[in-house]
């Protein structure tokens, strides 16, 4: 039976696949002048994509920025991520150090979800799952690939090594480069949210993978991530679209 994830007044895993704004900016004053303008808008969780914060190394920096966020964003469920230069993201960071700081944002406990990117260090993300679930963080456990979509058999294997290490939510990523990658990515999505128990995140990214991000309730993929201002990755749409588009398909998916 699937599971779901409760994250304060947002339950994921169920219904519409839930909206996810991401925070994409260099100052602390821009990120939280970001994050009071989100507010505003249908988004059902934020972001904030700390690998572009232009202080991202500086703990005592991330705590100012996680506080701001919180009190500009009242209740709404956070997810803190630091997106690695190896997966996509704007800096560069070593396992060690990549783990060392999910582990400190933890602590603060302005974050209610975090994204590890497991395939840094499986050992290290196995023990770090574990603390992070101690401190009350639920953990969506991501990969990505932004040259290609894998096959079947890996994208299969690096979910199911998601879920044994325990992550509340399954993350995968991948750049089509023809129009049956695209398929391929629905149809496995399809096949893991009946036989897996954790709620996912799957996307197919570029113009090409666009239907992905708005099919999620027809396929199994639990949330997806719209834009206000800047997008942090290929292909995604402004909230208000996405919104209406998944309003839309849930009213006939009913």
């Amino acid at each position: 039976m699937k599971q779901v994830v409760t994250v304060r007044n947002l339950t994921i895993g169920e219904g519409m696949p839930k909206i996810c704004v991401p925070i994409v900016a260099a100052t602390e004053e821009e990120i939280i002048k970001k994050a009071e303008e989100i507010v505003r808008y249908p988004a059902d969780l934020i972001e904030w994509r700390a690998d572009y914060f232009e202080d991202a190394y500086n703990l005592e920096a991330l705590a100012s920025v996680l506080l701001g966020i919180r009190k500009a964003i009242g209740d709404m469920p956070l997810l803190f991520t630091f997106r690695s230069e190896s997966e996509g993201g704007c800096k560069a960071i070593g396992a060690k150090d990549y783990f060392a700081l999910n582990l400190a944002v933890a602590m603060y406990g302005e974050a209610d979800l975090i994204d590890l990117e497991i395939y840094q260090d499986l050992e290290r993300a196995k023990n770090v799952i574990s603390m992070l679930h101690e401190a009350g963080i639920k953990v969506i456990a991501s990969h990505h690939d932004f040259e290609k979509t894998p096959t079947r058999s890996e994208i299969m294997t690096k979910l199911s090594k998601m879920q044994e290490l325990n992550a509340d939510i399954l993350k995968i990523a991948v750049m089509p480069n023809e129009i049956g990658d695209v398929a391929r990515l629905l149809k496995i999505t399809g096949r893991t949210s009946i036989n897996f128990e954790k709620p996912l995140i799957t996307m197919s990214m570029g113009q090409m993978g666009m239907i992905t991000r708005v099919a999620g309730e027809s396929f199994g993929s639990d949330i997806t991530f719209g834009t206000v201002g800047e997008t942090s990755a290929p292909g995604q749409l402004h909230v208000n679209d996405l919104k209406l588009i998944l309003e839309t398909l849930h009213k006939y998916h009913s």
